[in-house]
C-alpha cells in the first residue's frame, strides 16, 4: 500500500528496505524473514487491483515481481541492522 509521509505509523519491527523514487518502502520484520532472500521489482500498471491505494483515484495498480537472489549476490547484500542487536 501507499501512504502519505507520516499517515502509516511505523512499529518496532518495521524494517526499511529502501528508497522508490524518494518514497521510503517499508515491510514487517516477518515479512522479511520471508522475502529477504529475494529481489522485489516493483512497478505500476494500468488497471485495478484489489480497491486500495493508488488504484482508485489513479486508474493504476502496484506490479511486483521477484527472483531469488544469486548465491553470489547473497554474499555481496548488506546486512540489516536489526540482526546486529
Amino acid at each position: 500500500m501507499c501512504f502519505e509521509k507520516g499517515e502509516f505509523k511505523l512499529g518496532g519491527s518495521d524494517v526499511k528496505l529502501g528508497d522508490i523514487e524518494s518514497c521510503e518502502f517499508w515491510m514487517s520484520k516477518d515479512q522479511f524473514e520471508y522475502w529477504q532472500h529475494t529481489q522485489l521489482t516493483i512497478g505500476i500498471t494500468k488497471g485495478r487491483g484489489s480497491s486500495f491505494s493508488i488504484e482508485i483515484p489513479t486508474g493504476f495498480r502496484f506490479m511486483i515481481h521477484s527472483r531469488l537472489f544469486t548465491d553470489d549476490e547473497l554474499i555481496e547484500l548488506e546486512p540489516l541492522s536489526f540482526y546486529d542487536e
